[in-house]
């Protein structure tokens, strides 16, 4: 809308969650957030205001990182996780939400110095799984600032 912030775009957004779940955002197994496939700043804010209890300090913490660090960042919530890319690059990092901690998936993480420490199937993918009080904010930032000048995932 005219003249609407990001952040009153994504209160707007969590007010449309809270009143088609209750007054409650629904919670996935782990306590993911459900949210609804969009693209844009509205429903990751959304995401990261129906994280259960401390991990939404780490969504917001990770969220308002990610804004410094790469102020043309594109987002988006796919697969009930939020999305983080550039514009013509692709996505360069998601989270989800689990039981004790919030992971953070660097989607081309086998290229950072150092790596995350995370691995699977993916080669190229790794991530860091954080747990309450662990969020490293200097390494944070420099993973993401390597991360977003690669080329990203376009899977979607």
């Amino acid at each position: 809308m005219a003249g609407e912030t990001s952040k009153e775009s994504g209160r707007a957004a969590q007010k449309a969650v809270a009143g088609r779940a209750g007054d409650k955002p629904v919670l996935l197994a782990g306590g993911n957030p459900q949210i609804a496939k969009a693209d844009g700043d509205a429903p990751v804010q959304a995401y990261i205001a129906a994280m259960p209890g401390w991990k939404s300090g780490v969504g917001h913490r990770l969220d308002d990182l990610i804004e410094r660090t790469v102020p043309d960042v594109r987002k988006a919530v796919r697969w009930n996780s939020p999305f983080y890319g550039i514009e013509g690059q692709g996505w360069f990092l998601s989270t989800h939400v689990f039981t004790r901690y919030v992971k953070v998936t660097f989607l081309n993480g086998a290229s950072l110095q150092p790596p995350p420490p995370g691995s699977g199937k993916d080669k190229d993918a790794r991530w860091i799984d954080v747990h309450e009080g662990e969020f490293d904010a200097e390494q944070m930032e420099a993973w993401v600032r390597q991360a977003a000048a690669l080329p990203g995932w376009k899977g979607f």
